[in-house]
């Protein structure tokens, strides 16, 4: 199953047995008080820099979020994604759970690259969101991401969060949207709290990917999220997530993109290392 992206340049495709597709996350605000701060003042120059940097680290397409306290989500997403869009080629994901600022911003979107693609971010089980999320992807002929939780919460088992994607593949597939247009993301927790939490994920990842056959997505990073040596965990992570049908982290590039390459490496979807090599030229040249 593919999943395509489009830019304004280029075209991203997210499928099994192929290279793992980076969605570079650092366009967003959560824990980033610099850019929250520039944010609220309408100064969208860290968003710039962000987008340039992150694809040079290796992002395949950018997630584009601008929620922090204070911001007038409406107005100023539109106005991210109009400047990502003019900064780098790439595909654009557009994060918001507002369905006002994600009206705006698809409407943005269409309208500067009327043949492009775009992903949401995102849908969950939640009746309300899927109410407010489904109906403007569809209207838009975008992708979606949708997140196993639910009314109830995140279920604390794989085969509840099974359970909660194909509720929300069910539930798109009446909107017309068809599976390829579906990642779903199985929602990683810290293993600082839950030595299960891991586990949970992965195989929720297997089980989601075996029985409903959709890409996915995962914010990855949150799985380490208290502990030390927080990259280590992270790249060892996501190559078990790799190997269980994960093709589109949601991550920070400049930290972890060269264990997804060598993940991939592994895994055989890197013919004669070319694209680890290429990589790890690039990353000394840049020292």
């Amino acid at each position: 199953m593919k999943t395509v992206l489009k830019g304004t340049g280029k075209k991203v495709v997210i499928g099994d047995d192929r290279p793992t597709v980076i969605l570079g996350e650092r366009i967003n605000p959560t824990g980033k008080k610099k850019l929250a701060t520039s944010l609220v003042a309408g100064d969208l120059e860290l968003v710039r820099q962000e987008a340039l940097d992150q694809v040079e680290a290796g992002a395949d397409l950018l997630d584009v979020n601008v929620g922090a306290a204070g911001v007038n989500e409406a107005d100023l997403l539109p106005k991210a994604v109009k400047l990502v869009m003019e900064t780098v080629d790439v595909p654009i994901c557009i994060d918001t759970p507002d369905g006002d600022a994600l009206a705006a911003a698809l409407a943005m979107h269409k309208e500067l690259n009327p043949e492009g693609k775009p992903l949401v971010n995102s849908v969950n089980g939640e009746e309300a969101s899927l109410a407010r999320v489904l109906p403007l992807v569809a209207e838009h002929g975008a992708a979606v991401i949708g997140l196993c939780m639910d009314d109830d919460g995140i279920p604390d088992s794989p085969e509840g969060r099974l359970a909660v994607a194909k509720k929300i593949v069910e539930r798109a597939e009446q909107h017309g949207i068809g599976r390829e247009e579906i990642l779903i993301d199985c929602l990683a927790l810290t293993v600082g709290a839950d030595a299960q939490a891991g586990w949970t994920t992965l195989e929720a990842i297997r089980m989601v990917k075996e029985e409903l056959g959709v890409n996915m997505a995962l914010g990855a990073s949150n799985v380490s999220f208290g502990l030390p040596d927080r990259e280590t965990i992270n790249g060892v992570f996501l190559g078990m997530a790799i190997m269980r049908g994960l093709n589109c982290p949601i991550v920070d590039a400049a930290k972890v993109a060269h264990f997804i390459q060598a993940a991939d490496l592994a895994l055989g979807r890197d013919d004669y290392a070319m694209r680890y090599l290429k990589a790890y030229r690039k990353r000394q040249k840049a020292k």
